[in-house]
């Protein structure tokens, strides 16, 4: 059992639960773990990053290996460039008063909760120190000529809005769109360590539509602060979610396998059923899809939330790739118009604060039941956040008010089952 990792590394509060001392810990401990000691470190552009990306350093030569320290750098291009171990200080969407630690493997993948634990159960074990921390500066170039040579295609008379959530993509992602020739404003661009994701970014959406509607864009993009998620605009202002994001890349990429999770859209199943593309459910987390996608064989993968994942040429979901794919995909017609082909049943979700995030039996129970007699017009679902003390809760119905109903149905038995 896991004590500090949860769906995505470990994450907390600066300060409360996540401190200097346990970061430094976690340092060690992935180093011991790797048997090799060499660290590929990076971090998102939060005020408390470098004295944590300073104290998991000190871990790594506590355990006598050799960090590299990158700086500020996206989640993915610390996968791109792991050595024996990638890690990232980073709390992803979370607000700024977050931090955490992202872990990635020799290959760049995302570990499995088996090495989760293994890591754990060297939190407390001694190093042999004579370790050392080395700092460089350019692996953002290497990062930057990786994707858009892979992923990116001639974007000439595009004209795009640049959401960066004031993070990791703030010195990167509008550079790269402006050297395929698209004609780019960029905004949340301005990072001072206690504004990201406040208000721009993947988790808030409201500034990109009134910069794409208010300067005649084609389209907006939109990551979060560590840059593995993007959702997008249209021109006129309308939300594209990673199901709706995903379908649109998955009939332009051809693929005939998608992994998916199980908050994904029921159009979007609907549509992929209609195609002949097999979809595979795993638990939400990108790391399951990704997990999914190396047993199955596939390519394509994502979340609602925007992770978007294209396994070739790369190892990881990448915020600035699927963005690059996007405008790729929908050359010569408009993003609405490429979506409007997955049907998108209304869902309505509610977060519930709580102490512990074990669900009550007897609301899995009537979950269950519930989910019986729709019989796949509709649905709800109920789990455990995995980043923060919360129980998720979403009603899916055919309409929006069957939908609420739903959702306000089991969120009313979880709140009187805890009290």
């Amino acid at each position: 059992m896991r004590r500090y990792f949860g769906t995505d590394g470990v994450r907390g509060i600066v300060g409360e639960d996540l401190t200097p001392e346990l970061v430094e810990r976690l340092g060690k401990a992935a180093t011991l773990w790797s048997g090799r000691g060499r660290v590929f470190v990076g971090r998102d552009t939060r005020g408390s990053g470098l004295e944590l990306e300073e104290a998991f350093g000190r871990g790594v030569a506590a355990a006598g290996g050799n960090a590299v320290l990158a700086g500020v750098l996206p989640t993915p291009a610390v996968a791109l460039l792991a050595l024996d171990v990638g890690a990232v200080v980073t709390a992803s969407h979370n607000p700024p008063a977050y931090n955490g630690v992202k872990l990635f493997d020799r290959e760049g993948q995302k570990l499995t909760d088996a090495s989760e634990e293994e890591i754990e159960a060297l939190l407390d074990a001694p190093g042999p120190g004579g370790g050392s921390v080395d700092r460089i500066e350019v692996a953002a170039d290497s990062y930057v000529e990786h994707v858009v040579e892979r992923f990116g295609s001639d974007l000439s008379g595009l004209k795009i809005a640049v959401d960066c959530a004031h993070g990791a993509y703030a010195a990167i992602a509008p550079d790269a769109f402006r050297h395929l020739g698209a004609d780019v404003t960029a905004i949340g661009v301005e990072p001072d360590g206690v504004n990201i994701n406040l208000g721009c970014g993947a988790t808030d959406l409201a500034l990109l539509q009134e910069a794409v509607r208010a300067g005649g864009h084609d389209l907006g993009v939109a990551f979060d602060g560590d840059g593995d998620r993007m959702l997008a605009v249209d021109a006129a202002g309308d939300v594209l979610d990673g199901d709706q994001i995903l379908a649109v890349l998955a009939l332009h990429l051809g693929v005939d396998l998608v992994a998916v999770t199980v908050m994904t859209n029921l159009g979007f199943h609907r549509l992929m059923e209609e195609r002949g593309v097999r979809v595979v459910v795993t638990d939400v987390g990108d790391r399951y899809v990704l997990e999914a996608l190396r047993r199955e064989g596939g390519l394509l993968g994502g979340e609602q939330s925007g992770h978007v994942i294209y396994l070739k040429d790369h190892v990881t979901g990448d915020g600035l790739a699927a963005a690059l794919l996007l405008c790729k995909a929908i050359r010569g017609r408009t993003l609405a118009e490429a979506a409007a082909v997955m049907p998108h049943y209304p869902q309505a979700k509610v977060n519930i604060p709580v102490v512990h995030r074990d669900v009550p039996r007897a609301v899995r129970r009537e979950a269950e039941r519930l989910n019986e007699e729709l019989a796949g017009r509709g649905r709800v679902l109920v789990r455990p956040s995995g980043t923060e003390p919360l129980i998720r809760v979403l009603g899916e119905a055919e309409t929006q008010a069957e939908a609420e109903a739903l959702c306000g149905r089991i969120a009313s038995l979880v709140t009187r089952a805890l009290g």
